[in-house]
């Protein structure tokens, strides 16, 4: 084991650690306890284990100028933050120093300790949010290098209801905002409807992938506007200037726990510059120079001619 300094104080006991092609330290176990001192308090990176939810020594990880990025904490211990001290078990930074992450619980999941136990050591968290005071259970807080709150990832189960551009609207999963403190994107828990340049529509996505509040399915501009939006319940029709009709809509496929089953997967739809873009498609149409068509989708009909399955 081995010495060494960081810019938040010396490191005792580094029995592991792998170095950049520059010489600096990427990663390393400590098994001592060691306090850095940083502006948002003194942080005890993990030298042992504690629990069943914690049973693996993790390392810390540094960038190549040898600031630190990650530093998982022995003890859950409230953290000094732009919106509030939050207690965290893994805490993030820029190269800069600032604040990146927070999470508030740091369990290694496996068949004896699942997110069920996770969830049940979890604990409501007030947030002070460009919305004002949020309360609930979050897996992460995350933030701009300004400082300025970026988003906030929920855990499955957690809502809110959140005054947005379109009205009061249940949100799980996650929201996230832009830099001056507008919202940027959220997960509707519920089909909801909003306009958009398009005309009403109902956004849902019943299947979120993301596993983070970062991106989301239902975004807005700096100006509120929707710019993209998830729907299982409504079919695009775009007739262009020739007079051709183009049919996009949500598709089925096969539930995975039996193919006599379907699942409908959402169309996602996009607005920029005055141009609409189904699935992120290359191809986009004029608003300006077509006629766009928002219907019901039939579940029943046929596969659509025009496939959304990319």
């Amino acid at each position: 084991m081995t010495n060494f300094n960081t810019i938040h104080g010396e490191l005792r006991g580094v029995e592991f650690r792998t170095l950049y092609s520059n010489g600096k330290t990427d990663g390393c176990l400590v098994k001592e306890e060691n306090i850095l001192n940083t502006p948002y308090g003194e942080l005890i990176p993990q030298f042992e284990t504690e629990d069943m939810g914690r049973r693996q020594l993790k390392p810390f990880y540094f960038y190549k100028s040898g600031s630190i990025k990650s530093v998982p904490l022995q003890s859950q211990t409230l953290i000094r933050t732009p919106v509030g001290g939050i207690p965290a078990e893994l805490v993030t930074f820029y190269e800069s120093g600032a604040l990146k992450r927070i999470f508030p619980l740091d369990g290694k999941l496996s068949g004896f300790w699942t997110a069920k136990n996770e969830f049940a050591l979890a604990e409501e968290i007030t947030v002070e949010s460009p919305l004002g005071s949020l309360r609930a259970k979050f897996i992460a807080i995350q933030f701009y290098e300004s400082g300025a709150l970026k988003s906030l990832t929920l855990w499955p189960g957690e809502f809110l209801t959140l005054s947005t551009p379109a009205g009061q609207i249940r949100v799980r999963t996650g929201i996230a905002f832009y830099e001056n403190g507008a919202i940027r994107s959220l997960e509707p828990a519920g089909v909801v409807k909003v306009e958009t340049p398009a005309g009403t529509m109902t956004a849902y996505d019943n299947d979120p992938q993301g596993v983070h509040g970062d991106l989301n399915s239902l975004e807005f501009n700096l100006d509120g506007v929707v710019m993209a939006l998830k729907t299982v319940s409504e079919e695009v029709v775009i007739t262009d200037q020739l007079g051709e009709e183009h049919l996009f809509r949500p598709w089925l496929k096969d539930n995975p726990c039996g193919a006599e089953r379907k699942v409908v997967v959402p169309l996602k739809v996009r607005f920029s510059e005055g141009r609409i873009i189904i699935d992120d498609r290359h191809e986009s149409f004029n608003m300006a120079q077509c006629r766009v068509e928002i219907r019901p989708f039939d579940r029943k009909a046929g596969d659509p001619a025009y496939s959304c399955a990319g």
